[in-house]
């Protein structure tokens, strides 16, 4: 008996009936380059391509991975933003480890250094020293360059030192994503949990880059410093495209500021807010004066 396949869903299964009216289990019969599986009376017709399932729930692993990075990564650790609850900020550095490996003390690290340095010799990531390019598509290997230097992680996040828990897991990176890739696996199965794994990890790389790449060299600039504001990209990262907004209230726990614009990642905070999981840094916005 062949069983049903791992990964596929019961829903959208049609009564399957063999010859004079009998049920007939664990059977398969193709019909063309179509294949039905049957059980207990139950016949599956995928409706949805496997490929394009991946696609759907790589995207939203996608999604959730941005809006831990945004929320907890940037806003709270990073600019002290907002404030956690202990056991929120603890799963949502238990999602960040698992969907990109990532250790706190390091992106803060690299992202206050930016803000130290923006756009002039020194920033990690800037377009304007590194080229569109690189920035873009190479966002990873310049980041590296600062994460992997234990001074300059020191200098930037003393105030994260590292803590038993960095010891036991967060620090093994690798084994971080074994997990979410197994987790993934173990829910969708091995075809759709791989293909979903590589879809998240290309759209959270790339989507890294475009904060850094586009959002400092197009699109609109409201305020006196050299990023620049992307609805667009906004919708696709969490509300980090309004990255002018960011880098003149970067205090400010709300990345949206005109009419018509819109940050997801508040979205969110509001919700952890709303449940008294988080707390408020500023509730007025405080504009960052422009650097000299």
């Amino acid at each position: 008996m062949e069983p049903w396949p791992r990964g596929v869903s019961w829903r959208g299964a049609t009564p399957c009936v063999g010859g004079a009216g009998r049920r007939r289990p664990w059977t398969r019969r193709p019909r063309g380059r179509q294949s039905y599986w049957c059980r207990r009376g139950l016949r599956y017709s995928p409706g949805v391509p496997v490929v394009l399932e991946a696609l759907l729930i790589g995207l939203v692993t996608s999604q959730i991975s941005f809006i831990v990075t945004t929320v907890y990564l940037h806003r709270a650790l990073a600019h002290k933003a907002i404030t956690l609850r202990p056991s929120v900020a603890f799963a949502c550095r238990v999602v960040i480890w698992m969907s990109t490996g990532t250790r706190p003390r390091q992106w803060v690290a690299v992202h206050r250094k930016h803000h130290a340095h923006t756009d002039k010799e020194g920033d990690p990531h800037s377009p304007v020293i590194f080229g569109y390019s690189l920035v873009q598509f190479g966002n990873a290997v310049l980041y590296r360059r600062v994460s992997k230097n234990r001074e300059q992680v020191v200098r930037y996040a003393k105030d994260l030192p590292e803590d038993r828990w960095d010891k036991v897991l967060f620090n093994h990176a690798l084994l971080g994503l074994a997990l979410g890739i197994a987790l993934l696996i173990a829910v969708f199965g091995w075809e759709i949990g791989l293909i979903a794994g590589a879809v998240h990890a290309s759209i959270y790389l790339l989507g890294g880059g475009a904060i850094n790449g586009i959002g400092h060299k197009w699109g609109k600039r409201p305020y006196d410093n050299l990023a620049t504001n992307n609805q667009w990209l906004a919708w696709l990262v969490a509300g980090e495209g309004l990255h002018n907004n960011h880098h003149a209230l970067t205090t400010s726990s709300r990345m949206s500021v005109a009419k018509g614009e819109v940050d997801p990642g508040w979205w969110a905070i509001k919700v952890l807010v709303k449940l008294r999981w988080a707390t408020v840094r500023h509730e007025k916005l405080i504009v960052k004066p422009a650097p000299a």
